[in-house]
């Protein structure tokens, strides 16, 4: 049966940041991720998720401030992604994290080729850095919908990023909502990189909501999860349609909900 964890950047959002980890908790949830949580002290997250008795998976290198995405794939921002990535293998070793997903960048298309092998650099050295702690980088293909011109875009890509890269630390984020925008066939892809897939998150599409509408029959991806021995969590990177609480009966059948909570 798949194990869920709450992204803390998407849901109970309604409330700030650190108040989040104990709404997770009472709504069933024993695992969380973030995307760039700095805005709390690590001090302070470390100290909620050992309140509750969480168990803390990745957060995201923090974006560039001119263009609100990452560098570790950007040309002439070696050093930005540098200290991006510093400050983040600091704060997850901090909170007891296990991973973090080095955001890739946008890059136009002429600079690609050469994005590419910024890319596979600085994903070697972030993996070096990254060992003695045991943490895993992670990278994720993004949809150019939502974000054009977004160096990584497919798992096919990723595959190959992976295979330059040579770390055994390093894994693909596998997320159903992008890698159904950006090819589909889901299953058979999930299945054909499962090696190389370090975790995987969900929201249903178009709409990036709870994962019970659109496209995808997430109870098949469930199923298929299981049967391909995924031991990992899965990640609920979604946007809820209102109040986080009143969205998750779609996970009642795994342990998920809680009494309503009134906005305000």
């Amino acid at each position: 049966m798949p194990r869920f964890a709450a992204n803390l950047s998407f849901m109970f959002a309604d409330r700030p940041l650190i108040a989040r980890f104990g709404a997770a908790a009472a709504a069933g949830f024993r695992a969380v991720e973030l995307q760039a949580p700095y805005e709390a002290t690590a001090k302070a997250v470390r100290a909620e998720i050992d309140r509750y008795g969480l168990t803390m998976l990745g957060i995201n290198t923090g974006p560039l401030p001119d263009t609100n995405w990452g560098a570790a794939g950007v040309p002439g921002r070696e050093a930005d992604f540098a200290a991006l990535f510093a400050q983040a293998l600091d704060y997850v070793v901090t909170i007891g994290g296990r991973a973090i997903h080095c955001l890739a960048g946008i890059v136009p298309p002429e600079q690609r080729a050469v994005a590419e092998q910024v890319f596979v650099h600085n994903l070697q050295q972030a993996a070096d850095r990254a060992a003695p702690d045991g943490i895993v980088i992670l990278i994720e293909p993004i949809n150019t919908r939502d974000c054009p011109g977004y160096l990584l875009s497919s798992a096919e890509q990723a595959a190959e990023i992976l295979a330059r890269v040579q770390r055994p630390n390093v894994r693909m984020q596998f997320d159903f909502y992008h890698n159904q925008i950006m090819g589909g066939d889901l299953i058979r892809r999930f299945e054909r990189y499962r090696a190389i897939i370090g975790h995987v998150q969900i929201a249903a599409v178009p709409s990036r909501a709870e994962p019970d509408e659109g496209e995808i029959r997430y109870a098949g991806i469930f199923e298929a999860l299981d049967r391909l021995h995924y031991e990992g969590w899965v990640g609920c990177e979604y946007k809820p349609r209102g109040l986080t609480e009143d969205g998750l009966s779609w996970g009642a059948a795994y342990g998920l909900g809680a009494a309503p909570r009134q906005a305000g």
